[in-house]
């Protein structure tokens, strides 16, 4: 009696722990210490599930644990089959894009705008190669998280040099780590754009460790343009990470806004903090690659293959905006920065 009551308790702490790791979010876990950082990495948990099923499946040739394994298993289907459901339901096209860092569509609206977002390791990735991916997507707008101001500069050098001037908007937290720096560039065809928040750190005028640059328009047309970059989920961080998030959250309550850059944040974890009545996953702000059923490719880490990390990158806009077309680009994965780039075309909703 005791032994099956041991194992179904055992059994209904394994369904547990697994319904929770498919979806914290029910449970208000999804913006915890550990639970945050298992939920990011949904395809490597349906690799870790199809793992333990051959390796219980081999344990069940020992006769008196088969009926604890049998459901063990069971419940390891189940967790496998909701964790890619979920992966499936949010989309894998941007893999197309994996040899491609050409113009992701000619532009054939005057209004289109072009985002490429880039977290460039402190410079890392180079201010020539940023400039030529830039050029070839006919960028209108960098959003460029740990890109130093004087990187910003070259940039626009090279790409006025090839007939496409940008804007420079730059904030730095201090001057001693290039990753509390944030550089937004915006082509002076969008109009002239001044930087409205504030350089110091934390809310109510930025984010808390590293810096976002909110622009706007300086005569009130145009989209706002938010340069993202929220603190990573680390251990000692998770307090300013939601604040982060609720901070970016107040950030899009408008009605033309755009977000771009490095949330640390996949979709599960920005669950909640959408505004009621919009189809939206921050403030009034939709994802950009969840309208292009691109959500579920990777943007970080590029030591490992998109289909496998985690979508932390993010380009947002509200509602007046569709996507016309968005790439995550893997072949720059070998370019220095642990992030890809991620690429979206914007197009006035009709």
């Amino acid at each position: 009696m005791f032994t099956r009551v041991l194992r179904a308790l055992i059994l209904l702490a394994a369904a547990v722990l697994l319904l929770v790791l498919t979806w914290p979010q029910a449970f208000g876990l999804h913006t915890t210490w550990v639970v945050a950082h298992l939920v990011s990495f949904r395809a490597i948990a349906v690799i870790g599930a199809i793992v333990g099923l051959i390796v219980l499946g081999l344990l069940r040739f020992i006769r008196p644990l088969r009926p604890i394994l049998s459901m063990a298993m069971v419940l390891l289907v189940l967790f496998a089959v909701a964790n890619a459901g979920i992966l499936a339901s949010r989309g894998f096209t941007a893999v197309t894009a994996r040899e491609n860092t050409g113009p992701a569509d000619a532009k054939t609206d005057a209004a289109t705008v072009t985002v490429l977002s880039w977290n460039t390791l402190g410079d890392a990735s180079g201010a020539a190669v940023i400039a030529e991916l830039a050029l070839a997507q006919k960028a209108d707008v960098l959003t460029l998280p740990e890109t130093t101001e004087a990187t910003g500069i070259q940039i626009a050098e090279m790409m006025r040099a090839a007939g496409r001037p940008m804007w420079v908007h730059t904030l730095s937290f201090d001057l001693i780590s290039k990753a509390r720096s944030t550089t937004l560039l915006i082509s002076p065809d969008l109009g002239d754009y001044a930087v409205t928040n504030a350089a110091g750190s934390g809310p109510p005028g930025n984010t808390n460790v590293l810096p976002t640059v909110v622009a706007e328009p300086v005569d009130g047309s145009g989209p706002t343009i938010v340069a993202v970059h929220a603190v990573a989920p680390i251990q000692y961080e998770m307090s300013n990470w939601r604040s982060d998030l609720d901070w970016l959250a107040s950030q899009c309550q408008g009605d033309n806004v755009i977000l771009a850059g490095d949330f640390n944040s996949t979709l599960d974890h920005m669950a909640g903090r959408a505004n009621e009545g919009v189809t939206a996953v921050l403030g009034n702000c939709a994802d950009s690659a969840l309208s292009a059923g691109a959500a579920a490719v990777g943007t970080w880490p590029t030591s490992i293959p998109a289909l496998l990390g985690t979508p932390i990158d993010h380009v947002m806009a509200t509602v007046n905006w569709q996507v016309t077309t968005l790439q995550v680009i893997e072949s720059l994965d070998d370019a220095g920065s642990d992030h890809r780039p991620i690429v979206t075309t914007l197009t006035p909703a009709r």
